[in-house]
């Protein structure tokens, strides 16, 4: 009997699932070239609300909202995170207090932030939650300072009568009393009641914790006349502009809220003079994932060229212009890594390395503080002093430096300065807590014992990393807790085993730090990092004594 044949083998599918159907339809909306397009239609849209309001100055919110304006529009940056304003998970974040932005506001009558976002929503969470919630905060702490010094006005007599009166009002008319400040929660209509209640019900929480973490409330409350409030508008909003209402006539310092992109749920076709392309909304979002090396501040520089190119020409002159910029910073010894980008993909397949250091433009945080607090070097980084303590924060830098005698690098990338001694350089290799959970915490002591001996001699020390904003903000943490008493003084270390290390007590630090540094935004893994360092310090300080 013969044997029975084997059966045909299945034939594969000939039927894309419609997951992969959606992903292959997005990867070919999602070009670089029409993300460009997206953000420069919506860039325009950013142009004319801000002219509605020319005395108001413009803000990003990092990153996605650096690609909606030319650099030289921007007065300053800020950092909310949509995660501190999603659903169940709100919370007020005391490592990001942005309160240079509420300084900022206080000073101009109020400002407009920028941000997009592609989720399908008209705003980000950071804008119909994050921010409400820090107005709220700031106001709620400000409410408290002005009651507690009208009560101390009340009880010590005139000169603290005249301190009551100038924080109260510079205005006397706008605040006469302090029941006319409004410390209430102002959320967009779209947020449920029950997520409100929730959110009120958390307000008292927050504002004790913002007034125990050391923040300068009293300069807030001297600055802001009127309560932070925000507003918000898309480009779903109707302006009448014969209407446009005048700043000086609302009873509140205004957070406007731009929401740059439309509410597109899919990809929309659209059409220039030349070229067709597809509207992405939120296109500035996630810049890994697309930009290929391209930064806001060179596509503003080139961006006739880019949009002029079209879609066929538009990758290859991103291409040109990242390389070029590479091979020009390398020149000058920056930190320039070569970019990769794999070709003809969409968002999904690109990831590319990300360049922050060229997109911090310089920022007045408070006119009595900020020549001198943060300087611009030759090459337009900036570069913050921590107050008095000889102890500065920046990016890379090899240009020459006024004032700075000593260097602390923990960017091992960067190339040893040729005029620098072993006393006056040290290079620590220091990776992210993302690629090192320990890597801060093992180069700590080293810098720690570098910072003490230049600071006995009287030197001032630069505190680097590439981005400026993470490992260096650590560092300095971790010096100024060590070496620096409460009220900022180099003390070598002396009050630093007659206290406890707390959280609170390393928050309040980095408080005191982030004054004088706006653009810090230290990961959580580097801050644990830190902690983890100063308590077995001061453990084994306890052990010899």
């Amino acid at each position: 009997m013969a044997a029975p044949s084997p059966e045909p083998a299945a034939e594969p599918s000939a039927t894309l699932s419609i997951y992969k159907a959606a992903r292959s339809i997005k990867r070919r909306a999602s070009t670089l070239y029409n993300a460009l397009r997206s953000v420069a239609e919506d860039a325009a849209f950013v142009a004319e609300v801000a002219a509605l309001w020319p005395a108001l100055p413009l803000v990003a919110n990092l990153r996605c909202g650096l690609w909606y304006a030319p650099p030289r529009a921007f007065a300053a940056t800020c950092y909310f995170k949509s995660t501190d304003g999603h659903a169940g998970n709100w919370s007020f974040s005391t490592a990001r207090l942005n309160l240079h932005l509420a300084l900022l506001a206080g000073n101009r009558g109020g400002c407009i932030i920028v941000d997009s976002t592609r989720r399908g929503k008209r705003f980000p969470d950071s804008m119909s939650k994050t921010i409400p919630i820090w107005c709220c905060v700031l106001n709620r702490a400000i409410e408290r300072h002005r009651l507690r010094a009208i009560h101390k006005g009340g009880l010590g007599g005139e000169v603290n009568c005249e301190v009551s009166s100038t924080m109260l009002n510079g205005d006397t008319k706008n605040n006469s009393c302090s029941s006319n400040w409004d410390s209430s929660v102002h959320l967009p209509v779209w947020v449920l009641g029950t997520e409100k209640n929730a959110i009120e019900g958390r307000i008292e929480e927050w504002t004790d914790q913002f007034e125990s973490c050391g923040a300068d409330i009293h300069s807030l409350a001297i600055n802001l006349q009127k309560p932070l409030r925000p507003l918000w508008i898309s480009q779903r909003t109707r302006i009448w502009l014969n209407e446009v209402p005048e700043i000086e006539s609302w009873d509140f310092t205004p957070i406007i809220l731009i929401s740059a992109s439309a509410l597109d749920a899919v990809a929309t076709q659209r059409m220039s003079s030349e070229f067709s392309w597809q509207y992405i909304p939120g296109a500035g979002d996630d810049e890994e994932s697309w930009a290929r090396g391209l930064t806001p501040t060179l596509f503003w520089k080139h961006s006739y060229d880019l949009l002029d190119a079209g879609p066929d020409h538009c990758n290859q002159l991103v291409a040109d212009i990242v390389e070029k910029d590479r091979v020009y910073r390398a020149q000058r010894g920056e930190h320039s890594p070569q970019i990769t980008a794999k070709p003809l993909k969409g968002y999904d397949d690109i990831k590319c390395n990300d360049d922050r250091t060229s997109t911090m433009w310089p920022m007045n945080l408070d006119p009595c503080t900020s020549a001198t607090d943060a300087q611009c070097s030759s090459n337009g980084h900036l570069l913050f002093w921590i107050g008095t303590s000889n102890l500065a924060v920046s990016s890379t830098l090899q240009d020459a430096l006024v004032g700075v005698d000593c260097i602390l690098n923990c960017d091992s990338t960067s190339k040893l300065p040729s005029n620098s001694s072993e006393n006056s350089y040290l290079e620590l290799s220091i990776v992210g807590s993302k690629d090192d959970r320990f890597s801060l915490m093992k180069n700590l002591s080293k810098a720690i014992d570098f910072a003490k001996r230049n600071l006995l001699a009287g030197r001032k020390i630069l505190v680097c990393c590439q981005n400026g904003e993470d490992i260096s903000i650590c560092v300095a943490l971790a010096i100024v807790t060590l070496l620096f008493d409460d009220n900022g003084c180099f003390d070598c270390g002396n009050s630093f085993m007659k206290r406890d290390i707390t959280k609170l007590e390393m928050r309040k630090r980095l408080v005191f730090i982030c004054k004088f540094a706006v653009n810090a935004r230290p990961s959580r893994g580097n801050l644990k990092q830190v902690y983890g360092f100063l308590s077995n310090e001061k453990e084994r300080l306890s052990r010899l004594t």
